[in-house]
């Protein structure tokens, strides 16, 4: 799948043109590719600050921001690398606190994609080979990496000495990636996945993760005995519940933490998890006050967000967005909306690859109605009649409309709306509304 891109700088807009026209590798696997166009680099993934490196199929990235907002907290300085984008490009490539200037990401695009134009490497690997580039030439205290997919072959595997590694939770997404027969790979969905995220984890570089069936804790627990890594699991080695505040414990300790204002309940473990990510390593000092000043700062758009005053809210509209795609995304969305206490009404767009009946079972009987449109242009989507009929199928008074405005249009006023199903269509949300990702 190819991530489309646009700019309103022509320099940068000249090198995504470029990213866009590379061919798609067709059952093209491994890290060759990444490895070489960095070796033409000069190995920059060699010499970056200490990287905290996260994989998971679902809250890696709120676990990255709450990471990097308690390492900022600390006073430090940091690099982040997260996908995908929601409305600009440079949201994949924070540089000691910021998003990376237009002027150096398309710098760093174009020698990576001068050097690599034999190679054949893909969206994803120009993109992390830039990213690594511009971390490599900019002082920073630490590294904060986000795997794109999977985390075996993901081309931001090639960090060979990580501080710490984290695996967040797990369920089913991209199964057309992830669940390849393959010789010698579990064959259980579950255990598969874990399989693949648990490629992350280097020899000697402690291993953070939440809890998880037995099938998926025993592909990490031999992910990390085969690698010699420290594993250190929530409800083993340390753990954390939340009520009024968050109740963390370890090894080295107990610690009162206040709960994230990013919404959702499931944000405490998440936020847990950046903590053990911290107490789990040895290259990186935080306190626990900047713990606790990060877990409130931070932010992560997108992911059961209000929007703000905008366009799209004006006359008193009530939106709630989150990009999340997949069934377990699905029910952390309805136990949030459980808590609503009113009818929520639905605007919806889904990629052709996943899983709308898998998504839209655990909505349903928190949904006063839902209306599906198509997903924003250049992605290959469920057709809208399709989704709605899928809808109906499970109960629920479904409508199709070919924009979003069309279908916010046609709400009731005053009641909430979740728009949600896909990040693009996030994105175009933010993009509407004027609250760009910063």
């Amino acid at each position: 799948m190819r991530d489309f891109a646009v700019s309103d700088s022509p320099a940068v807009q000249q090198q995504l043109d470029r990213l866009a026209a590379l061919s798609l590798p067709q059952g093209r696997i491994g890290l060759g590719p990444v490895r070489e166009l960095l070796s033409r680099l000069g190995d920059p993934h060699l010499s970056l600050p200490p990287v905290f490196h996260i994989a998971g199929t679902n809250g890696k990235g709120s676990t990255s921001a709450f990471l990097r907002a308690m390492l900022e907290a600390g006073g430090l300085r940091v690099h982040q690398f997260t996908s995908p984008h929601l409305v600009r490009y440079n949201e994949r490539i924070r540089l000691a606190g910021s998003l990376i200037p237009d002027a150096d990401l398309a710098n760093v695009l174009r020698e990576v994609l001068d050097v690599g134009e034999d190679i054949g490497a893909s969206f994803f690997e120009i993109t992390t080979a830039a990213a690594f580039l511009a971390f490599a030439r900019t002082p920073a205290d630490a590294c904060v990496i986000e795997v794109g997919l999977g985390g075996r072959f993901d081309a931001t595997n090639v960090i060979e000495h990580p501080a710490c590694c984290a695996i967040a939770s797990l369920g089913m997404d991209h199964e057309r990636f992830l669940l390849a027969p393959e010789n010698g790979a579990p064959t259980h969905p579950l255990a598969r996945i874990a399989f693949e995220k648990a490629g992350i984890v280097k020899p000697g570089s402690s291993v953070v993760t939440q809890a998880y069936p037995p099938e998926a804790q025993s592909e990490i627990e031999r992910a990390a005995m085969v690698a010699g890594a420290p594993l250190h699991m929530r409800g083993a080695d340390w753990d954390a519940t939340a009520a009024d505040f968050i109740a963390y414990r370890d090894r080295h300790g107990e610690l009162t933490l206040p709960l994230p204002t990013l919404p959702g309940a499931f944000q405490a473990l998440n936020a847990s998890l950046a903590v053990a990510m911290i107490r789990h390593q040895d290259r990186i000092s935080v306190t626990s006050e900047a713990m606790a000043q990060g877990i409130r700062a931070a932010h992560w758009p997108a992911r059961l967000q209000w929007l703000g005053e905008g366009p799209l809210t004006a006359g008193g509209a009530r939106l709630l967005l989150d990009g999340g795609h997949n069934p377990d995304a699905a029910r952390v969305i309805a136990d949030y909306l459980a808590g609503l206490g009113e009818p929520v009404h639905a605007v919806v767009a889904m990629l052709a690859a996943k899983d709308a009946r898998g998504y839209l079972g655990p909505l349903a009987p928190h949904l006063a109605s839902l209306t599906a449109i198509p997903v924003p242009d250049g992605h290959e989507g469920h057709q809208p009649e399709a989704l709605a009929a899928i809808a109906a199928k499970l109960g629920i008074e479904s409508r199709h409309a070919g924009t979003l405005g069309e279908a916010l249009a046609n709400l009731p006023e005053g009641e909430p709306v979740l728009i949600g199903g896909s990040l693009y269509l996030a994105g175009e949300v933010l993009r509407a509304n004027g609250e760009l990702p910063d």
